[in-house]
């Protein structure tokens, strides 16, 4: 008997206990886990299939607010936002995670925050950048899919799903935008250029944060797109003139402030609840600007999806 309890307890052990529920009490216990996804608050390491030769990772952050939620049958009765933040190129998830302040959102606010991995440092973002370009790896596809998890797993409100990103990973939230329409009901963009080929979006709220002195992404265009495309950079006036027109949106005449952020001028609502802002910050270079992630947020929470 001892050989068959022995294999009895390694196949109960805890890396690979299934995940438990209350069995639809109102207010339980929540399981380790749903659907793969740990439950306990802080950040936690995990891989999205995308159907490639190898996983993807990206770190979540999980805050208190969903163990202390009612939870139903394994599942919490109320659904988490969910803001994905895309890290810099030459940069990581766990440097975005330190300078972007969403860690400190995500457990004020209660909201999830999945910072990806990009591809050898970088993000597909269109016309840029580096090897992720290069390699036509399909950045859309992995968040999207990270995205898909954890709102089929009921973690994450499908309607308050948001992206954020800073430099090449700003690209890539434009992107997401335009090549995942409906997924993402607001995004934010830092210190980055609209640079693609293609755009097809469902209606988004769009806020732009850009330095005046951007030595990298020229706030008024120029430099070079990458190191192999010498185009110049669009202006940020692309960026905003294009997303005000295709929400229908007259131009930027409304102050948008937020405490300890930038200040920002936005279009206000349209028909549809979208919304533009820009954040224009005087002197500022390439850098994430102090209190970007209050401001983000506050916009964020303020443009749920509409259908």
């Amino acid at each position: 008997m001892a050989p068959v309890l022995a294999l009895l307890l390694a196949a109960c052990s805890a890396g690979d206990a299934p995940d438990r529920s209350d069995g639809g009490t109102e207010r339980g216990r929540p399981p380790a886990r749903v659907a793969g996804v740990p439950t306990a608050p802080g950040t936690h390491t995990l891989k999205a299939d995308t159907g490639g030769v190898a996983a993807r990772e990206y770190r979540l952050r999980v805050p208190p607010q969903l163990a202390e939620r009612r939870w139903r049958d394994g599942r919490p009765a109320a659904p988490l936002p969910l803001l994905v933040a895309l890290h810099g190129g030459a940069a990581d998830a766990g440097r975005m995670e330190r300078i972007s302040g969403f860690d400190e959102t995500a457990d004020r606010e209660g909201v999830l925050v999945a910072y990806p991995e990009g591809w050898l440092m970088s993000w597909n973002a269109g016309f840029c950048c580096g090897p992720a370009k290069l390699a036509g790896i399909d950045d859309v596809g992995f968040v999207t899919a990270l995205v898909r998890r954890l709102v089929d797993a009921g973690l994450a409100d499908p309607d308050r799903v948001f992206a954020a990103g800073f430099s090449n990973g700003g690209g890539l939230a434009y992107r997401l935008a335009c090549e995942a329409p409906g997924t993402f009901a607001a995004i934010g963009v830092v210190a980055a250029a609209m640079a693609m080929p293609r755009c097809d979006p469902a209606p988004t709220s769009v806020l732009i944060m850009h330095g005046t002195r951007d030595g990298s992404v020229p706030y008024e265009g120029g430099g070079r797109i990458d190191w192999n495309d010498p185009r110049p950079f669009p202006p940020v006036s692309h960026a905003v003139d294009y997303w005000r027109e295709k929400n229908g949106l007259p131009p930027l005449g409304r102050v948008f402030r937020v405490d300890g952020g930038p200040d920002c001028r936005s279009t206000g609502r349209g028909r549809s609840g979208t919304e533009v802002a820009l954040c224009r910050i005087e002197g500022d270079g390439h850098a994430w600007p102090t209190g970007a992630h209050r401001t983000l947020w506050t916009f964020f929470k303020d443009h749920p999806r509409r259908d």
